[in-house]
Order: structure tokens, then C-alpha cells, then sequence
């Protein structure tokens, strides 16, 4: 089979550009109005996305005065997403962090079922200082000792979701027996960090498990991608770094004994698009214009661990010296070191730099006409710089629709974008295997949906 780009919709504010929800065409829904998720949840899925993902963060921002990023807790959307839509793939944000995996594990399973086998679990080891203090924490747990937890974590909630046979349950009025106990195994894990008895108090999911996202790209990340992940999202703002985080990824993804094809690396992407190109950059300018400098620079202060910036001028070309070494940052350590290579590659100044942040916090951010959109897609797909993209409309619902409307079209009339769904789980979606566990692999193949 010939193969096609996945698209993932990552929801975020009323769009990923900072002052998208002062936009005037924007989504006139309060961003806590389950109705807007699921209004963009069913755009997308009319669309044929793959998979829709809602970010989160344990603790209250300091620009919350100027910068609208409040929103619903994810897992949670996700059972309103799930009751709602029918095919597209549900992607929720949890942290290793601040989380019991015995909990987890039950929710993202529940998801599981209650969509039929679509949700997935983006991973993510927190970072932020403000929500350590949320949990009772000290102080902000170190990048080694985030990973050193998340590691022994996802042993954990594998062998949780792997604890019951496909075929434990079954719910046999007549004979009065309803499951299968030689199908269903505790763990007994006992760790440095964690200690769970098991067995999941819930039949095995209908994908097997959930899904598994990522997103860090520091040395670290990667390689706790390349154990674990089925998708990982990164941010690239060049084609040339995506090559190489893309090449070096699918090595790691091999050397862990995996199909590289089986781990998709799915960039971000945040278009403008209009009718013409001039039109495009007149849009750009316009939400830009919408922007506040000291918000931006809030925001990068706490990429950088809660360095302070605020003595740099905001019209002087930067130097790397300007900023702390990112192998001293506890924070999104892979954020820091994108920041600090578009410094020396461009040497912006403060305020071009905080505008390109707005667009999309790191990611890839281009203003152009649908054709010019539908290239760069095509051109870092089939270039090894992607097998997909996270796509982060600047403005919601427009940008949305935009790109439904007129650049997935031309991705479709190429051949690298699908005109249906084949499927009906994400695991079908995104091509993945039905995941083994300590039960007959066999048992497994002949249970999962559509084999």
C-alpha cells in the first residue's frame, strides 16, 4: 500500500497564534464550552484527520491576564469528544510527573472503550515550576529524575492493560460465570518509584492499549521515544533539523529492536492560507499586530526555567550568550535548544523573536496559498523530514476550515492523503501493530478489530 500522510489537529486556545482569541473571526465559544472541542473535533473528522490532541499544563500560567490559554481538563473532553464523533483518533496529554499509573491506566482504557478503540495518551514528564508546587513538591523535579520516574511508569501501565486476556470476559448468562480468571493476572511491581498490585480493575482496551504519543526531543526523549512511542510530535523550524531529528529517531526506533515505520514523527505545522500569497502574509500581520511583547517574553522566560529576560532590549539582534545553557534547564529542555538555533542562524532581535514564538511557540509557522501549503507538506513527507504533521491552525475555526477545504484536496488528488477512513480504531488509522502481551499472541491477533 502506497503510503500517505498522517494529520493530527492539535487544539490549543481559539489557535496557536498567542492573540488568536482577540481575533475577531475566531470561535465565539468560551473556551470552557465543550461545544467548541466538539464543533473542531467533527470539523476535522469531516475532514479525515487521523487524530485530534488537547495539550495541557498542571498549573496556572502568569500572563493569564493577557493571554487566553485556560482550558479543560483533557482526558475528561476526551469522553465528550468520544460520545460525539465516530472515526477520528482521541489524543489526551498526561503527565508521569503528577499522576499514579494504577489511575491512568483506568482512564485512558475507559476512553479506550467508550470510543471503540480510539483514544491514545500523549506522555509528557512535567516541567514546570509552578506545577510542582501544585503537588506538594518542593521544588521542580529534575529532566534526569522526570525521566528516571517516566521510565518505570510506562512498565507499569504496559503491564496494567496488559493484565487481562483478550478473551477474559465472557459474560455467560447461562452458565452464571462472567470472566475468566486464568485470563486475568496481577503485576505485582515493585519498584523505585512506584509499587501496584494489578490487576487493572477493567477488561484489556479494544487496541489493546492506548496509543502512545510523545514529544521530547532532548537526547534523553528521544530515546525514551524510540522505547516507547507510536507517534511523536516535534518542533522543527527548518526542514533540515526535521531530517535529522527524523533519521536519527527511526535509528534509536531500530537499535530498540522496533519497525521505524511503526514510530511516526509528526512535525508541527501552523499555516496561514489565503487565496494569495499577499493575502496570506497581510493575515499574518494583522494577528501579530494583536500581540503584547511582555507576554512573550513571560512565556519565554519560563522555557528557559524562569530565567529572566526582562533587562534585554527589545531591538537588538540576540546572541546565544543572551541565554542560559540548555543542558542547565530543567524545563522542555528540546524547546530551548529549537530557540537557541534560529538565534544563531538568524541572529533576530528580541521582539522578531517573541513574534515568531506567537505564531506557534516553536513549531514551523508559514503564510502562503494552498498549493504553496500542500508543497512543503509533500516536499518534507517525501524528503525524510516527516511522516505526517501536527497541524496548529492560527485561528479557530478559519484556518480550520481553510485547510480542510482547500489544502487536503490537493493532498488527496496527489495520492498522500485519504479519502476515507479504512479503519475504525487509530491503531488501523496510523497503520500500528496490535501490541503482544504475556497472554497467546495469537489470542491477540484474532480478537483485534478488523484482523
Amino acid at each position: 500500500m502506497k503510503r500517505q500522510l498522517h494529520l493530527n489537529l492539535f487544539f490549543h486556545s481559539r489557535g496557536h497564534h498567542e492573540a488568536s482569541w482577540r481575533h475577531p473571526d475566531t470561535s465565539p465559544y468560551a473556551l470552557t464550552d465543550i461545544r467548541y472541542y466538539q464543533d473542531l473535533a467533527q470539523r476535522a473528522e469531516a475532514a479525515k484527520f487521523d487524530s485530534v490532541f488537547l495539550a495541557d499544563q498542571l498549573a496556572l500560567g502568569e500572563d493569564v491576564a493577557q493571554a487566553a490559554r485556560t482550558w479543560l481538563e483533557p482526558i475528561t473532553v476526551l469522553a465528550a469528544l468520544a460520545v460525539s464523533t465516530r472515526h477520528i483518533g482521541l489524543i489526551a496529554t498526561a503527565s508521569t510527573t503528577y499522576t499514579e499509573p494504577f489511575n491512568l491506566a483506568r482512564q485512558f482504557a475507559s476512553i479506550d472503550h467508550i470510543s471503540n478503540g480510539r483514544a491514545a495518551w500523549n506522555i509528557v514528564t512535567s516541567w514546570l515550576a509552578t506545577a510542582a508546587r501544585n503537588f506538594g513538591g518542593a521544588g521542580q523535579v529534575t529532566h534526569d529524575d522526570r525521566y528516571a520516574r517516566g521510565e518505570e511508569f510506562m512498565a507499569v501501565v504496559k503491564a496494567l492493560w496488559d493484565s487481562w486476556a483478550a478473551d477474559a470476559v465472557l459474560d455467560d448468562r447461562a452458565s452464571g460465570l462472567y470472566a475468566d480468571s486464568g485470563g486475568i493476572q496481577p503485576i505485582d511491581h515493585r519498584g523505585d518509584f512506584y509499587r501496584v498490585a494489578g490487576p487493572l480493575n477493567m477488561p484489556r482496551c479494544p487496541q489493546g492499549r492506548p496509543v502512545l504519543v510523545q514529544a521530547g526531543s532532548s537526547d534523553t526523549g528521544r530515546r525514551f521515544a524510540a522505547r516507547h512511542a507510536d507517534a511523536v510530535f516535534t518542533a522543527h523550524m527548518e526542514k533540515a533539523t526535521a531530517q535529522e531529528f527524523y533519521a536519527d529517531l527511526k535509528s534509536l526506533a531500530r537499535a530498540e529492536g522496533r519497525d521505524p515505520g511503526h514510530v511516526l514523527i509528526l512535525p508541527g505545522l501552523s499555516p496561514m492560507i489565503a487565496a494569495t500569497a499577499a493575502e496570506a502574509q497581510r493575515l499574518a500581520r494583522e494577528v501579530n499586530e494583536l500581540t503584547d511583547a511582555e507576554v512573550g517574553r513571560k512565556r519565554l522566560s519560563n522555557r528557559f526555567g524562569g530565567h529572566d529576560f526582562s533587562d534585554l532590549p527589545l531591538d537588538r539582534p540576540l546572541r546565544p550568550e543572551d541565554f542560559p545553557d540548555p543542558a542547565t534547564v530543567q524545563a522542555a529542555r528540546s524547546r530551548t535548544e529549537v530557540i537557541l538555533n534560529l538565534v544563531r542562524r538568524d541572529q533576530p532581535t528580541l521582539r522578531q523573536l517573541l513574534g515568531y514564538l506567537a505564531g506557534a511557540r516553536g513549531h514551523y509557522v508559514i503564510a502562503g496559498t494552498p498549493e504553496q501549503i500542500a508543497d512543503l507538506m509533500a516536499d518534507w513527507f517525501n524528503d525524510g523530514a516527516a511522516d505526517g504533521f501536527n497541524v496548529m491552525p492560527p485561528l479557530f475555526p478559519q484556518q480550520l476550515e481553510t485547510f480542510a477545504g482547500e489544502v487536503i484536496p490537493i493532498l488527496q488528488r496527489r495520492g498522500l492523503f485519504r479519502t476515507e477512513y479504512e479503519g475504525t480504531t487509530l491503531r488501523e488509522h496510523y497503520g500500528l501493530d496490535w501490541p503482544q502481551s504475556r497472554f497467546d499472541a495469537a489470542v491477540w491477533a484474532s480478537a483485534a478489530p478488523g484482523r
